[in-house]
């Protein structure tokens, strides 16, 4: 594996910096200036644009660098965690995008209070911060990994410099500003992935010589991940992305549910490619480099580029390291503001644009706590999508089954999802259970329990 030059490096550095220097400018010009536009971008995004938005929280840097990473490790079969981002976007389209737009609400855990009450969405607010903050930190982890391997810096350095960055895109762009940088961001994105998928499958000679080689696993449907745990993927995306607070608020800022519904089509249409390129490309550096750290599965391919591809794509990765942390950290500063800081304070709209960004700042460094102690990327972000995947079950049952609507079941349910998933996870799934059922089982079991309570004591009370 070539390194880069000093002259190769200053090059690429130029082209990152003249990038974020660039991007900097467009997100002062397209900065919001009210809360309507900090929050929704005053509801007037087009269906494309809300579209990347969607698709750009499911396959950021996490997603990219850790995809590759467990497909190293896996074989092929890891494309489906973002592949089943794909199936998860088409069902929320079709069953559930309509119902979260009409309820008028841009915080998934208010949408979800009018079916419950306020204390089941406080209940929901604080989960959903807690997922959060730990989506950032793998977005960290993974970012730095990309960052740190082509510009020779250390990680903690790599990962002051994007929580840097992408505190200044949203703290000044908010939601209006974060989407039209984010189509920018997203189309480097897509280009740079092509540019690493190329250059894999030429160092490797195309597929056939890594399937003649590497273990049969590596190009099976399922690999060593098994079909369940595929299946839990699938069903924790899918959870995911009809609960993750950025992806209601993205919603919230199409013109109508009409154009809202048709965003989750274009959202579907960009994750399928990206899946099965990221798969290519783990499996590549596997062939390639079979002693390698998993973590840079991704980019080990830089290292034989020209120093202008290996700009570009270095410049891919830092976008989408910036996409991906500035849309969470301003969803984890939606749900505070709506959820806490409103109702306790009653601020003019100036007070609360004001403190908005105040409290953004602490967001934005509060996971650099956490990034040592994480190493395996997609293991975390499959435990994030699990915390969401029980708020996203309790919501449906909220809108579609009103008969459950009890807010001490859904509020126990919640609770009780959140604890023992975190549990499981830190066990490592015993039994071979991946923590994604125990988030899926746990809030139905109990919200059945307190239903059928509740008719028992209405029934000896009727006699």
């Amino acid at each position: 594996m070539t390194e880069f030059s000093a002259f190769d490096t200053t090059i690429i550095v130029a082209m990152v910096i003249g990038y974020i220097l660039f991007t900097s400018w467009l997100t002062v010009r397209l900065r919001s200036r009210t809360m309507d536009q900090f929050m929704t971008a005053s509801r007037a995004l087009p269906a494309s644009v809300v579209g990347v938005l969607l698709m750009s929280e499911f396959v950021g840097a996490k997603s990219t660098v850790g995809t590759a990473q467990e497909a190293f490790t896996s074989g092929f079969a890891a494309s489906w965690s973002v592949i089943g981002a794909s199936i998860g976007f088409l069902l929320f389209g079709l069953f559930f995008v309509k119902k979260l737009y009409g309820s008028g609400e841009y915080t998934i855990s208010a949408a979800i209070a009018q079916k419950y009450g306020r204390g089941t969405m406080l209940t929901v607010s604080l989960i959903m911060i807690y997922a959060l903050l730990l989506v950032n930190v793998g977005n960290y982890i993974s970012g730095a990994a990309a960052i740190a391997t082509v510009l020779k810096i250390n990680l903690p350095v790599a990962m002051c410099i994007i929580a840097v960055v992408s505190t200044f895109y949203y703290v000044f762009g908010g939601l209006k500003g974060v989407a039209y940088v984010t189509v920018l961001h997203s189309a480097i994105k897509l280009i740079g992935v092509a540019l690493i998928l190329g250059v894999a499958l030429y160092a490797t000679g195309g597929i056939a010589p890594m399937a003649a080689t590497l273990p049969a696993k590596y190009f099976t449907w399922d690999g060593s991940i098994g079909g369940s745990t595929i299946v839990a993927w699938t069903v924790g995306t899918t959870g995911a992305i009809f609960s993750t607070q950025f992806i209601m608020q993205a919603i919230s800022s199409a013109h109508n549910a009409s154009e809202a519904r048709r965003s989750t089509l274009y959202a579907a249409a960009l994750c399928l490619p990206l899946g099965i390129a990221l798969g290519l490309i783990g499996v590549a550096a596997k062939f390639l480099h079979p002693s390698l750290n998993s973590l840079y599965a991704l980019p080990v391919f830089l290292q034989g580029m020209h120093p202008l591809l290996a700009g570009l794509v270095t410049t891919a990765l830092v976008a989408s390291v910036f996409v991906s942390v500035s849309t969470v950290a301003l969803a984890i500063a939606s749900l505070i503001m709506r959820d806490f800081y409103e109702p306790r304070f009653h601020p003019t709209p100036e007070q609360e644009f004001r403190v908005t960004r105040i409290i953004s700042l602490i967001i934005a460094f509060v996971p650099l706590i956490f990034v040592f102690f994480v190493p395996q990327i997609l293991a975390l972000s499959f435990f994030t999508r699990a915390l969401r995947l029980s708020i996203g079950i309790v919501a449906v049952i909220g809108f579609y089954l009103p008969l459950f609507r009890s807010g001490r079941g859904a509020t126990l349910g919640l609770l009780g999802a959140a604890v023992l998933t975190s549990v499981w996870y830190v066990l490592g799934n015993p039994y071979g259970i991946d923590n994604m059922y125990v988030a899926a089982v746990t809030p139905i079991m109990v919200m059945l329990v307190d239903h059928a309570l509740s008719g028992s004591k209405h029934a000896a009370v009727a006699s």
